[in-house]
């Protein structure tokens, strides 16, 4: 496949297709009047648009048709009526948005079904008497849109969820990059940007993750596999198993490059990491490329002359043994991400994981009833975002009812489109909406100057269509400049004085947007509820769960099974949102971060935690292989399962007990440092009781934090 066809090119070609149908029936049947709700349905649809495969797409269209039937259908029957009209539009932007509680594809279809409704609106013309006809051209062009979609997706089946599995590893690349500035030895002072890049880079792992998992997740529901997917599968779990490894922390970073810094390991180490962060941004690149991996052995040889160097560094330093098993240990997960990435080349039929990808889902009326209701609360985001947009749609509903703005509605389309549901997003999108905005009416003024004719006017609704779509998910600045062109172009097509548009799209986009900045900052703004210890708390939960699950495969032998993944996935989980709530409050406004530096101790404290816990379920394969004496069984796990205790309860344990627990921990592991056993034992069983002792360490700082002490 040419490499120009990637999947962004793809992703457009469905509207590329229909949009050129559109404009065409304008054309021939000359029904310029009805060209703008034609061709906003076909946008509709495809803001709609969501990956599944076969069958789930034609549900998924089924129930879009539905839902955008009813939307447009009882809006068109309420314009007119003010004060109906503001009432329903209010209504249904509560419902929508709290759909979103279901999932994802409710939350993308029930937006979809409200930006229907103000399509529905804006495309509104007194002069056409059957009321229908708005309505109906919306559907047929979403229809259309629809048919062309599953036409495209028949000749790419699997180029989305591939897309997806490109987009992980070059997320893991970066992941693996971040990794390698551990051991850099002309920056040790800098260890602390560093656990927090780290921290942050993992957030976008973790992200990358949900997505492919959740494409995987429909794609395997049938009965027919295709082998690309079974392909796709094997290439995600290849990727869990290296962000384990590359997560995994055996020792104190700063310490071990101050031990390594004159020596040429700590070089070969950094420069191996950087390569198989190269190898990472390969495999995005071959399946982009729609091309076969081919493992650099590059890789290979760097990897040898690590070993070798250990090697050296070993005979060197013979009586440091902890030292050596740490850096045993680091290089036998490096070797194991070598392993990852060549049998990558390898074309196996894996049918074991196939079966075993989960995603949370709510069906059934009860469970999905249960679900919205349980965030009628101030304490969650969604709800809260649903009361502000639901204020900030009868504010602008009022407006133009009240003062009977020419072509007023654009206010309410920009205040929905902008309003997001925290301040940080909402700055960044009013600033991108309001720049694309204004270029886009300076280049659309130009335009009457140039005379264009009926047929060059729809080639360009075309092209800005199509440009829209393509800009729409990574440069939303663009995405506005070509959607302002392509409105422009159709109010020109439909008849319509283009120079008087100008000025009601570029001030009614700035009203819009001032609307919804003042939304986000004074009703139920989100740093009154960035509620940073109800995040952390969730996130040692996670983690102590995430430790319970790998002891237990430990004392019984390893099994990748899926309770095991949900766990290490809920613990990345909750590490990810507590980054993702420490980004926002370094958003907000600044007189809300007082207590951002206490947050950032925290994340890098919990990421230390997981970045052990995640050591010990690399180890799995080793502990299976080894005959565990009853010295270690009676010792091991008995203080393991003290630890997790105190990670659970880590709120909740008394200062005294806890310190008597903390206290009782570190008398049994210095017991088990010192019980007799054999040299072999000692050099096999030295790693967990090593990342026990580091979690150990951790406790303190952990229960200071949690009883306000920190």
């Amino acid at each position: 496949m040419n490499n120009w066809l990637n999947a962004k090119v793809i992703a457009a070609i469905p509207i590329f297709i229909a949009v050129n149908i559109a404009a065409i029936s304008v054309w021939a049947f000359n029904i310029s009047q009805q060209s703008m709700p034609l061709i906003l349905g076909i946008i509709a649809g495809g803001l709609v648009d969501l990956d599944n495969r076969l069958t789930g797409r034609l549900k998924n269209v089924f129930y879009t048709l539905i839902a955008f039937s009813i939307s447009s259908f009882i809006v068109q029957l309420n314009i007119g009526k003010p004060i109906q009209y503001i009432a329903l539009m209010t209504a249904l932007t509560f419902i929508f948005t709290m759909i979103g509680a279901v999932g994802q594809r409710y939350s993308t279809i029930a937006f979809g079904t409200l930006v229907v409704a103000l399509y529905t609106t804006l495309t509104y013309t007194p002069e056409i008497h059957e009321w229908f006809i708005n309505p109906v051209m919306i559907l047929c062009g979403t229809l259309l849109y629809s048919v062309i979609t599953l036409i495209v997706y028949l000749f790419f089946p699997n180029r989305p969820v591939q897309e997806s599995v490109a987009k992980a590893f070059c997320a893991l690349g970066d992941y693996l990059d971040a990794k390698s500035y551990f051991f850099d030895p002309d920056e040790i002072n800098e260890i602390e940007k560093k656990h927090l890049n780290f921290a942050m880079k993992n957030a976008n792992v973790v992200s990358a993750f949900n997505i492919v998992r959740t494409a995987l997740f429909y794609r395997i529901r049938g009965q027919h596999r295709h082998p690309r997917t079974q392909r796709m599968l094997r290439y995600y779990f290849a990727a869990q198993d290296i962000h384990e490894r590359v997560n995994s922390t055996h020792f104190d970073y700063q310490q071990i490059t101050e031990k390594l810094k004159n020596t040429d390991l700590i070089f070969r180490i950094q420069r191996l990491l950087e390569l198989q962060a190269q190898s990472c941004r390969e495999v995005t690149t071959s399946l982009r490329q729609n091309k076969n991996y081919q493992f650099n052995e590059r890789v290979e040889r760097a990897l040898s002359g690590t070993l070798h160097s250990f090697q050296l560094y070993r005979e060197q330093h013979i009586h440091d043994k902890d030292q050596l098993i740490e850096i045993q240990t680091l290089l036998d997960n490096l070797q194991s991400i070598n392993w990852q990435l060549r049998q990558l080349t390898q074309e196996t039929d894996d049918a074991d994981h196939l079966a075993r990808i989960h995603t949370d889902q709510i069906t059934g009326l009860k469970n999905i009833s249960t679900a919205i209701f349980s965030h009628f609360t101030f304490e969650s985001q969604l709800f809260r975002h649903a009361i502000r947009l639901s204020i900030v749609v009868f504010l602008c509903c009022v407006i133009v009812e009240f003062f009977q703005f020419n072509l007023g509605y654009w206010i309410l389309l920009t205040a929905v489109f902008v309003c997001q549901p925290n301040y940080s997003a909402t700055k960044t999108r009013l600033r991108q909406r309001i720049i694309g905005t204004f270029l886009g009416v300076v280049i659309g003024s130009l335009l009457p100057y140039f005379n264009p004719t009926l047929e060059l006017k729809l080639g360009l609704v075309v092209l800005t269509s199509t440009l829209f779509f393509f800009f729409r998910s990574n440069n939303y600045s663009f995405s506005t400049f070509f959607i302002t062109l392509q409105v422009l172009l159709s109010f020109d097509v439909m008849g319509f004085n283009t120079s008087a548009a100008l000025m009601p799209r570029l001030l009614d986009t700035l009203l819009g947007s001032a609307i919804s900045w003042f939304a986000v900052s004074y009703l139920w703004p989100d740093w009154k509820y960035l509620q940073l210890d109800k995040v952390s708390h969730k996130a040692v939960q996670s983690d102590a769960t995430y430790l319970l699950h790998i002891i237990s495969q430990l004392q019984f032998g390893k099994s990748d099974d899926l309770k095991y993944r949900i766990a290490r996935r809920n613990a990345h989980q909750y590490a990810a949102a507590l980054s993702t709530t420490l980004s926002n409050m370094n958003n907000e406004p600044e007189k809300y971060k007082a207590f951002l530096q206490q947050g950032f101790d925290l994340l890098k404290l919990n990421y230390s935690l997981l970045s052990y816990i995640s050591a010990l379920g690399s180890y799995r394969e080793k502990m299976n292989t080894l005959q565990q004496t009853t010295q270690f069984l009676s010792g091991f796990y008995p203080v393991a399962k003290k630890i997790i205790y105190s990670l659970e309860n880590i709120e909740k344990i008394p200062p005294s007990i806890f310190a008597k627990l903390q206290k009782n921990i570190e008398t049994h592991l210095k017991e088990l440092e010192k019980q007799e056993m054999t040299e072999q034992d000692r050099t096999a069983f030295s790693l967990p009781y090593q990342q026990l002792n580091l979690i150990t360490q951790l406790l303190p700082a952990f229960y200071s934090y949690f009883h306000k002490e920190y």
